[in-house]
């Protein structure tokens, strides 16, 4: 018998079609104009990797390993580096001579600094690319010292050494 062509359920599906269509043209076309306004800097990139990877957004909450992690990490321009490889391996950018780059003290690998402070952020206590601590052994100790007392509990039991299991 064969299927019936008339159902308004085969316009709808055209009429969105087209309706997206149309959409697609009128972004399109406000794209092309604010570029040769020089306004393309107020319009959303179409991807998320073409933007470059600097400013970075941290995350609101950040630990206090991360922030003292941040504190010994070494920052330095890119230009001061001898032989530095080509790229951020994190976000795949080339560096740039005056691109702010940490280089991590235990295995000497180079990121951006807003790469390596969004891993950080996230509590990543180990390089991104081979997973070596950031923190060296010899460091480790006094590292561990600054975190308990960053995070106030001695203050809070100094004065009463049994409530935390201590016998006197």
């Amino acid at each position: 018998m064969g299927f019936p062509a008339g159902y308004s359920e085969l316009l709808l599906p055209k009429l969105f079609l087209s309706t997206l269509n149309v959409l697609g043209l009128i972004r399109k076309l406000i794209t092309t104009l604010f570029s040769l306004l020089g306004l393309q800097d107020f319009i959303e990139p179409d991807n998320a990797w073409s933007d470059p990877p600097h400013p970075v957004r941290i995350p609101e909450f950040q630990s206090v390993s991360a922030l003292l992690i941040r504190e010994i990490l070494p920052v330095v321009k890119f230009s001061d580096l001898v032989d530095p490889p080509e790229s951020c391996a994190v976000c795949l950018y080339e560096f740039e001579g005056e691109d702010e780059v940490r280089r991590l003290t235990n295995c000497r690998h180079i990121f951006h600094k807003g790469c390596v402070d969004r891993w950080v952020g996230y509590d990543q206590k180990t390089c991104p690319l081979c997973r070596t601590p950031f923190i060296p052994e010899d460091m480790q100790g006094a590292f561990n010292e600054r975190l308990w007392e960053a995070s106030g509990i001695p203050d809070f039991y100094g004065d009463f050494p049994h409530a935390i299991g201590y016998d006197l």
